[in-house]
């Protein structure tokens, strides 16, 4: 299944996407897409969905999952991204964690934040968590995945460290709306392998992320197993597993960076496209 959650800001109500491609309002079944209810998502499965009424017009597109406790992250987790950063490959997962506050919606504008000069783009693959675990074994570990979404990680790199290596990724990687996640939050057996899926992005008409998780270092397993040895995973987390080569920062001879007007096209295989346009924040 295809979960949404449309609506204006704040006041989002949970759907479900037919083969119609259609939006179907599913409040009557769940009130929404949240930590508490994703163990209630199989009711949708015995539900006669044409029955469900249909949403009308083209209402926005919140974030696929609302109020969830860790919005975990993934870093130099393609070994051609860290080589474009001229980075090492790290000998175990980079973790750091985006401030509840990045959270927006896949076509939601996202703030260039005062100051900005760096700032970039990052396609990913999110996995959705669907259980409280902690101490997790790599052969358990898929049982604890709800869905996947696509997500960005939206970077300012001068205040990531770029720059100034004394500062921390969580001042580049947390800028408020720096963490569009959806449009759909797809359920897992709508997914065959996650470890084998094209994920893109286009600045402004031009492809500059053009990639497959299978070359992802650490896969899902090994990171939700690494994960949980050191914090207790809740339902609705979600972690966004890192990103392949491409990003602006990596751009020869000169890095790109986002400006105001640019748009994003983001999308993971099965997963769906976003469309964020930057604006300067004031």
């Amino acid at each position: 299944m295809k979960l949404l959650r449309y609506g204006p800001k704040g006041k989002e109500k949970p759907g479900l996407l037919d083969e119609d491609g259609k939006i179907r309002d599913i409040s009557r079944i769940i009130k929404d897409i949240t930590p508490a209810t994703i163990g209630e998502i199989g009711k949708l499965k015995k539900a006669n969905l044409k029955r469900l009424p249909v949403v009308k017009g083209k209402p926005r597109i919140g974030a696929c999952v609302a109020n969830f406790a860790n919005f975990l992250c993934i870093g130099l987790n393609y070994a051609d991204h860290a080589a474009e950063t001229g980075s090492a490959l790290p000998e175990k997962p980079i973790v750091f964690l985006k401030a509840l506050s990045a959270v927006t919606g896949p076509t939601d504008s996202v703030p260039i934040p005062r100051g900005s000069t760096m700032c970039d783009w990052e396609v990913e693959l999110g996995v959705i968590i669907g259980r409280k675990g902690k101490y997790i074994a790599e052969k358990d570990a898929m049982r604890y995945v709800a869905g996947y979404c696509t997500v960005n990680d939206v970077s300012e790199r001068r205040y990531q460290g770029y720059l100034r290596p004394q500062t921390h990724w969580v001042f580049g990687k947390g800028c408020d709306g720096f963490g569009p996640i959806g449009p759909y939050f797809v359920t897992k057996d709508e997914v065959k392998d996650p470890h084998n899926l094209k994920l893109w992005c286009e600045v402004s008409g031009t492809m500059r992320q053009n990639g497959n998780t299978s070359t992802m270092i650490f896969k899902i397993p090994q990171l939700i197993a690494f994960i949980s040895k050191h914090m207790t995973i809740y339902p609705g987390d979600i972690i966004s597993t890192g990103t392949p080569p491409g990003v602006g920062t990596g751009i020869k001879p000169e890095p790109v960076y986002l400006k105001g007007g640019d748009v994003m096209r983001t999308g993971v295989e099965g997963l769906g496209e976003q469309k964020t346009k930057m604006v300067q924040d004031k």
